[in-house]
Order: C-alpha cells, then sequence, then structure tokens
C-alpha cells in the first residue's frame, strides 16, 4: 500500500545563487531516506522558489517490509562443553538474543562450514508516517550549506530563518518539529499579492493552489516564462536580448511571479566601454541587455519585476533612475582613468601585495616580464612586445573602473593600453592575460596574449610552490588548480612545442627558495591536471598512465601521443597486445632488471614463430622510426597492431625460458626489441587495468 507525501519548508528569501542546488540536494537527501528503510516510491517532483523548497513523493510506501534478521553465535563445540551444557559463550548468546538458555540447542545450523548457535527473527518494518521527521530533518541537517544562521530566540540553525513547514502524508496532516517549528498545512502566498495563509489540501492541488495566490513553486517554468518575456520584449524593441544562462538562473531563484519589463538609458552613456555598462546591468541590477544587428550594445535593458503591477510604467520608471546613476558612475570612471596611463599608474601597484613572502603586483610584473622575453621564442612572440605586455599586465587593477567593476580586469587594461598608443598587440595581451577564465573558454588567439597568458600563470605556480602554500585538499586560494588547466589548454590548443622544464626553470630563477625538488612538484601537479581534462573527453585514465609513464614533460607531445593511444585503444587488436605488452614487461623486470640485453642473433633464433616475430619487429622498426622522428603516433600504433597475430604465436609455441642459458637471453632480447617498439609512443602495458 501507498499514499503521496509533501514537505515544503518556507523561509526567509533564499540565497539566489544556491537555490537549484540546495533545492537539488534537499530533494536527494529525503529520497535516500526512504530508500534506506528500504521504501519503495514512486515519481519525485522538486520545487524550488524564492521562499520555499518543497518535495513532493508520489506512490510513497505507508509500511517498510518486514526483514529477517539473523545472529549467529558461537560454533556448537564453543557453545557445548563435553557433556552437552551450554558454556558461558552460549549463555550470553541466549541473554543478547532473547531466548531461552534451555531452548539453545534448538537453534543450530550450518553456516556452510561448521554447526554454530543461530536465532533467526521477524523483525516487522516501520510505519512510513513515524520515519517523516528523522528523514526530513537528516537531509536538512546534510545541506551543503557553508554558514548557517540562528533566528531570534531559536537553537536551530538554517541558511535562512524558517517560517513555516507543511507535511501531508496519507491524506492526513502531519504535526513534527521541523527546524524548531510544528509542521502543519498552512503555506504562504506571495509577500505582496497574497500575503495571506493558504490551507494545502493535497499535494496533488499544491501547484495550482500556490499559482493562485501567486507563486510559480516550479523553478523551470519560471525560468521559461523569463525567457520567453525577455526575448520577446527585447524583438519589440528591434534587438536581441542577450541572455547569460547564470544570470536566467539567478533572476529565476529571486522571484516568484516573474514579469519581465523593458526600460531604457540615455544613449550618451553608450560612450562608455560596452563591457563596463553590462556589468553594471548585470552584477548589480541583475539587468538583461540588448544588442543590435550589428552586436552593438543598445541604450536599453531587461528587468524582471517580482510583482504584476497596475501600473508597470512606474516600475520601468523606478529602475531607469536606479540605473542612471550606476551608468553615471561608470561614465566618470572611465573618463577619469584615462587622465593617467597605465604605465603611470605601474608605481601604485608597489603598494598592492601579491603575496606577503612574494612580494608586490609590481614584483610579480617585473618577474613575469623576464619570463615573457625567456618564453617568446618557444611562442613566436615578438619578446620586446611580450615584455612590454607583462609590464603593463596589471596597471588596470588600480584604476577606478576595475576598483568598481573587478571583473572588468584585463577589459578594461586593453581599452585603456590602445587608449595610451601601446601597440595592438601589446593591448590586446592585457585581456587575453586572462584567457582561458574558466572550462570552456577559449584561448589566446595571438602569440603576446598567449606568451602574457603562460608567463603569468607559470610565475604564480612556481611562486607559491617555492614558499609551501601549494593547494592541498579542496584548498586552494590562488586557483593554482585552474592556472595549471590553462597552462596545458594553451600549449595544447595554441601548439606550442615546449619542454615545461625549461619554462618552470626560467620562472624560478626570482625566488631564492625554489628548489630542484619544488621545480619537480611544479611540473608533477601541472601534468597531473591532464587527468580531469581527458575523462572530461571520455579517454580512460590507463590511456593517460601509459604515457605518464614515460615521464614526458611537453604537454602538446603528451597529448598528442595519448590521443594515438586512445585511438589505438579502440582497434581489435588492442587488448591482446596490451596483454602481451604487461607479460613481456613482467618477464624482462623478473629477468632483466635495468639490464639491456645483447643485440638478437638470428643464428640462436629456432623456432618458426620466434623467426617470425624477429622478421616483423626488425620490419616494423625500420617503418616506424620516421615516423616518430614525424610525430606520427597515430600511424605508428597502426602499423605495431600488425605484430597481434605474430606476438600470440610467439607466446602459443615459444618457450621463452629456454634451458639453454644462450637462447634464453636470445628470446628476452627479443622481447625487449619488441617492448621498445611500443615504449616508442606509451608503456601500453600500463592499459591492462590492475586487478
Amino acid at each position: 500500500m501507498s499514499a503521496d507525501f509533501l514537505i515544503e519548508l518556507g523561509t526567509e528569501e533564499l540565497p539566489p545563487k544556491v537555490l537549484l542546488e540546495l533545492s537539488n540536494a534537499f530533494t536527494a537527501g529525503i529520497v535516500s531516506g526512504f530508500k534506506s528503510h528500504k521504501l519503495s516510491l514512486g515519481e519525485v517532483t522538486a520545487y524550488a522558489a524564492p521562499r520555499r523548497l518543497t518535495v513532493i513523493i508520489k506512490d510513497l510506501d505507508r509500511k517498510a517490509p518486514d526483514s529477517e534478521v539473523v545472529a549467529w553465535g558461537p560454533p556448537t563445540k564453543v557453545a557445548f562443553d563435553g557433556e552437552g551444557n551450554p558454556t558461558r559463550a552460549a549463555e550470553a548468546f541466549a541473554g543478547k538474543n532473547g531466548i531461552e538458555v534451555s531452548e539453545l540447542k534448538n537453534n543450530v545450523e550450518n553456516d556452510g562450514q561448521q554447526d554454530k548457535l543461530c536465532v533467526r527473527r521477524v523483525e516487522t518494518g516501520s510505519q512510513t508516517r513515524s520515519l517523516l521527521s528523522e528523514v526530513i530533518n537528516a537531509s536538512l541537517a546534510a545541506l551543503p550549506i557553508p554558514k548557517r544562521m540562528r533566528w531570534g530566540s531559536n537553537k536551530e540553525e538554517f541558511v535562512r530563518p524558517v517560517q513555516w513547514a507543511v507535511l501531508l502524508f496519507d491524506g492526513e496532516v502531519c504535526h513534527e518539529r521541523i527546524l524548531g517549528l510544528e509542521s502543519g498545512n498552512t503555506s504562504r502566498g506571495h509577500r505582496f499579492h497574497c500575503a495571506e495563509d493558504i490551507i494545502i489540501e493535497s499535494p496533488d492541488s499544491y501547484a495550482a493552489q500556490l499559482q493562485k495566490a501567486y507563486v510559480m513553486v516550479d523553478f523551470s517554468r519560471r525560468r521559461d516564462i523569463i525567457r520567453a518575456g525577455v526575448t520577446t520584449l527585447a524583438t519589440d524593441f528591434g534587438g536581441v536580448a542577450v541572455i547569460d544562462e547564470d544570470l536566467l538562473d539567478e533572476v529565476s531563484a529571486l522571484n516568484e511571479w516573474p514579469v519581465p519589463l523593458l526600460g531604457q538609458f540615455d544613449e550618451h552613456f553608450l560612450d562608455v566601454p560596452a563591457e563596463a555598462l553590462i556589468s553594471s546591468m548585470k552584477e548589480h541590477q541583475k539587468y538583461f541587455h540588448l544588442v543590435d544587428a550589428n552586436n552593438k550594445l543598445m541604450a536599453a535593458f531587461i528587468t524582471v519585476a517580482n510583482i504584476e503591477s497596475k501600473d508597470p510604467s512606474q516600475v520601468i520608471d523606478g529602475n531607469e533612475r536606479v540605473i542612471r546613476p550606476r551608468l553615471a558612475d561608470a561614465a566618470f570612471f572611465y573618463k577619469n582613468d584615462k587622465n593617467a596611463t597605465l604605465e603611470s599608474r605601474r608605481s601604485a601597484l608597489k603598494q598592492v601585495v601579491f603575496q606577503a613572502k612574494l612580494g608586490s603586483v609590481y614584483d610579480k610584473t617585473e618577474r613575469v616580464a623576464a619570463l615573457a622575453e625567456i618564453l617568446a621564442p618557444f611562442t613566436g612572440a615578438d619578446a620586446s612586445l611580450a615584455r612590454r605586455a607583462a609590464e603593463l599586465s596589471k596597471s588596470d587593477l588600480v584604476t577606478d573602473m576595475v576598483g568598481e567593476f573587478a571583473d572588468l580586469q584585463g577589459t578594461m587594461g586593453r581599452d585603456y593600453g590602445l587608449h595610451d598608443g601601446e601597440n595592438a598587440e601589446v593591448a590586446d595581451a592585457l585581456f587575453e592575460q586572462y584567457l582561458p577564465r574558466f572550462a570552456g573558454d577559449e584561448v589566446p588567439s595571438a602569440a603576446v596574449g598567449t606568451t602574457l597568458a603562460l608567463a603569468d600563470r607559470l610565475d604564480s605556480l612556481v611562486g607559491i610552490f617555492s614558499i609551501g602554500q601549494q593547494p592541498s585538499g579542496s584548498r586552494d586560494p590562488f586557483a593554482l588548480r585552474r592556472a595549471s588547466l590553462g597552462v596545458l589548454r594553451i600549449m595544447v590548443e595554441r601548439n606550442i612545442d615546449m619542454d615545461l622544464t625549461v619554462a618552470i626553470a626560467a620562472a624560478a630563477k626570482p625566488f631564492s627558495s625554489s628548489t630542484n625538488e619544488t621545480r619537480k612538484q611544479v611540473l608533477t601537479y601541472i601534468i597531473e591536471r591532464f587527468k580531469s581534462g581527458y575523462r572530461d573527453e571520455g579517454i580512460s585514465p590507463e590511456v593517460f598512465a601509459s604515457v605518464s609513464a614515460l615521464g614526458l614533460s611537453n604537454p602538446l607531445e603528451i597529448n598528442m601521443r595519448v590521443q594515438a593511444v586512445h585511438q589505438f585503444t579502440l582497434l581489435p587488436e588492442a587488448a591482446a597486445l596490451a596483454a602481451a605488452n604487461k607479460r613481456v614487461s613482467n618477464i624482462l623486470a623478473k629477468q632483466l632488471g635495468d639490464k639491456t640485453p645483447e643485440p638478437v642473433s638470428a643464428d640462436l633464433l629456432q623456432d618458426a614463430a620466434e623467426k617470425t616475430l624477429a622478421t616483423e619487429i626488425d620490419a616494423l622498426a625500420s617503418v616506424v622510426t620516421p615516423l616518430l622522428e614525424q610525430r606520427d603516433y597515430n600511424a605508428v600504433l597502426q602499423k605495431l597492431a600488425l605484430l597481434h597475430d605474430p606476438v600470440d604465436q610467439f607466446f602459443d609455441q615459444v618457450m621463452v625460458m629456454a634451458e639453454d642459458a644462450a637462447v634464453r637471453d636470445n628470446r628476452l632480447g627479443l622481447l625487449h626489441s619488441l617492448r621498445r617498439l611500443f615504449i616508442g609512443v606509451a608503456d601500453i602495458s600500463q592499459l591492462v587495468p590492475a586487478k
């Protein structure tokens, strides 16, 4: 027998950026809690609105199933003495399991190995109604809330003060203590349109009842309404709305009853860089901006109100009055900033601490400038332009515009650089130094920007490691994981053919505390970041391990080999050849260790299978050598796949460990030649999963 369940937790306005995360975690916790009691359940629906988290479950078992509990005791030879009398061990077992000592001989079973005391009993499953408080409160306690708050005189803690709780099950109102409140069936409508209690009749009527009370509880529906409304308003105005998905989620989390409205601002503000205006509208006011057919910013915005006003023009006017001083501030900052050059602002960076042990931001730009000159030949950049870009790279941090809108770092650097008459490549590099900013973002497109982006990240990595502040666990205050991923992506996607040991050594020169061990740690840390990227591409950890085993330190080289090995694993011969290489690796490690065997002697080849394998190895060696020089690793592995049959026949027909020492050593030499062919690309024995 089953019934429907509903829990609604009503609160003050929840943090919009984590509303969905809280909703998903709350729902998952409740479902997991019920399943832990072996309860079956049907469709699960989660609702998330600014002032409520709701979970509705259809067809939830009214009662947990009965279960058999088996308690095994000591073996009979321990439970009874030589005369058949119960021992203390038997008496203790009887007392623990609530049976009479005289009944022990009736509770003997064989566990498959020996006779033991055994008690079987059926435990009646719990009534679901009795589990509700436990499951709900456990889920709330486990929510990912970094900082909880208290309110009033309550001892309970939550992300926001809790105002009400609705709990229905099996057609009844359930009264339980939830975060200090007694649950019931009374919810609340929209704060302004329907500021009154709503008596929830059933889980089925819940969404419709709140809809009448001007609350759209379905997050996805609010999201769709906002997207459609914003798009339509922009089209009617003759433009296109730029809908940032994160902003859309945030606005959906801020409104119970979303009503998109279009407002305008004075066109003279468009003289300010578009990025600054967009930042002001998006970050401060949660507005969507519009662009024209040429992708130019328009003097209009779309806001989303949380009320259905009888006079929308007043709401629009209020928003226009709010945004006007914001844009005026941006215009003032922009005009004022241009009175000083980026070069003249460099000295102000001496007062900005990068890291206490690593000096100021000015010091960092000096280090990065020197490193950029060293890296320029590898990236194809003009060394003097790379140095200049590095010197100016952080000057925009002390401008008024970036001081107000931190997300404009780099953007304003490029704009002010062009205004100052700096070389266009230098100005572009001031923006491109931050690319990629996040997963999926573009990498720098120009050589100078590429050089600066690499130099800046490598300086941070080596510097922080040199003072022993490398990331640990989830702690990564200097975002070195992201910096490492950026280095790898830039070098791979921009085809930078450079050994990282060279770059890291150059970056380490200014740091007296940097050691050989530190540099090795930095290299290992960066290369290990490849793992997560390849995992996202669907490339197995074993593929990366096969290349990593070679100890390479050129990301471009590593990536080419990983991609080739990944393609190799798709061949039908791959699994058998990997297993054979594993076998060869084990034999050579055991028999030769680090010793290199003598070259294979044709005169000592006896069996047809070993002669065939030797011939194939010689033939392929001459073919793959030039391919290796050309770094055509795909072609190399495709050629080596032809060894599948000869290798199988060798192991089927040839005894490697022959009694004749000369023959045995010759066969080991043959296997060494086979392994050396594959190891030119990767150690494919690593493709065999560990048992």
